[in-house]
Formats: C-alpha cells, structure tokens, sequence
C-alpha cells in the first residue's frame, strides 16, 4: 500500500468522487480520499491521500484556498453558477469596474455566508445538492467564514468581472459572486472557476489525472508541509508509538518526525494521529 498525497489538476466534468474512483483504480489500493470537494464543472487543485495519508485529510481542509474564476453580471441562476436554468435578467451595462471594486470590499474580511443549495453540507441527514434536484429548498443558517481576497479586474467581455479569491475553508465562490451581483443593485453567476492553490500546494504542484504516476506521490511528511514540525529522539518515538502526550511541543497542530518520515499529529501536546505504531 502506498502511503502519500497526491496533487491532482481537476478537469471539468469530473466529481472529486469520480477522482477519488480513478485514483483507486490507478494505484491499485481502496484507501483513498479526498480533501476539499471541487465541484464538477470546477476545474484546479484537488489534494488526495493514499494510504495512511488519508488519515491527515482533516488537516488539508482546514487550509485556506485560493480561485480564480469569471463574474457575469446581469442574469442571475437557480445553482449561481453557468449550469443553472435563468431566474433573473437585469440590465447592468452601466456597472463600473471602481463600483465592483467597491461592492467587493464589504464582502471581504470575516463575513456571514449563506451556503448554496447547490452544496454537498447536510441538512436533516440530506445533502443540499440531493434536496436541490428534488426540487426542495430549506432554509439555511449563515456561517462564518473569512475572505482574505476578494481582487476585481476587468476582462475584454461586456459584463463579465475576473475575480480572485483567497478564502478560508468552507467559502462558497458561486456564493461571492451572487452576492457581489446583488449589491451592484442587480444579480449575477460565476463562471470558469478554477482553485489555484489549496495552502502551498498549487497548480505547479498538480498533475492531469490521466498523467499521474508513483512519481508524484508526496510523502506523509510533504502533505503536512503547512504545518510546523519537530524531529523527536528514540524516547520520544517510543512514547508516540503508545499514544503518549509529549511535553516540550508547540502550540497547536505539529507533525511529529523520526529520521525524517512522519509518525504522528500532535495537537497541544497530545497525539491526534499516530501513523507508525510502537
């Protein structure tokens, strides 16, 4: 069994599912998931662990994600984005690039956001996106999230913003984009979305599904690269392989190192992850 991450550049059309499906296919193990849901008709980084790596997936979610995507400003949809039927047109050809600039601000920072119907959050045991296609809206409760960027350029296309975004876990982009048409006075969807970063791990990271080989597997020890780390003594190794607290450890999530190869997740001094046994 392989154990490691791999950085995959999502096409579109695919579920993170069907990516999770073909990797097992291709590396001949059932062990395998995903960190971070990319929608299908999204495209970009999707992070999928191999193996035991599968076990710091919580850590990867928790990164903050970077996306790049298209703004169409003036029709409005059922799902937000390009793949829903039309629920509103609006004249918007007046909008200035400085006035969409301006309407990002609020929407930038620590901000309350209404998850899509379209998401895969549940709701009394059904996924949203499951009650959506059966034609069922529920009321949803707005969540905190944090928006550390929200850039708005111009394109060569009437109407249609660029925008990039630098988010924390859990931010909805289509959702961004709805609400940025909504406080120009109108509505508007998002289009050509494309996560560009998840943490450090960015397209320059990533590989074609279609390309991937046991070449670009990351070790344990790679996949929790965004996190400090600490290189522990035979002792120290010892009372991990137990599931002992460590005294002496950083504050927070660490990743814990024998001759180099991750063997643990310590959370304020205590294991949260043990990957090699004593």
């Amino acid at each position: 069994m392989i154990d490691g991450l791999v950085v995959v550049d999502k096409d579109a059309g695919w579920t993170s599912h069907d990516v999770v499906a073909k990797c097992r296919g291709r590396f001949k193990q059932k062990r395998i998931g995903h960190s971070g849901t990319l929608d299908p008709d999204a495209t970009g980084v999707l992070l999928v662990g191999l193996g035991r790596a599968t076990r710091l997936l919580k850590y990867l979610t928790d990164l903050p994600k970077t996306y790049t995507g298209e703004v169409v400003l003036g029709t409005a949809t059922s799902t937000l984005d390009a793949s829903g039927e039309v629920t509103g047109e609006w004249d918007m050809s007046g909008v200035t690039l400085e006035q969409a600039q301006a309407a990002a601000v609020p929407l930038t920072g620590p901000i309350l956001q209404v998850p899509p119907m379209v998401s895969a959050l549940k709701v009394g045991g059904k996924r949203l996106h499951e009650l959506a296609r059966a034609g069922i809206e529920v009321e949803r409760e707005a969540r905190p999230v944090t928006v550390h960027r929200f850039r708005v350029s111009a394109t060569t296309e009437p109407r249609v913003l660029a925008v990039e975004v630098e988010c924390s876990s859990g931010t909805y982009i289509r959702t961004l984009a709805a609400d940025l048409g909504t406080a120009l006075g109108g509505g508007a969807h998002l289009r050509n979305l494309r996560r560009t970063a998840i943490g450090s791990f960015t397209l320059a990271d990533a590989h074609a599904l279609e390309a991937l080989t046991d070449d670009h597997v990351l070790s344990p020890a790679e996949a929790l690269r965004d996190y400090p780390s600490v290189e522990i003594d035979a002792d120290q190794r010892t009372a991990v392989g137990y599931g002992r607290p460590i005294a002496g450890l950083p504050a927070g999530t660490v990743g814990l190192l024998s001759e180099g190869a991750l063997v643990a997740v310590y959370e304020d001094g205590k294991p949260s992850v043990v990957l090699a046994p004593a």
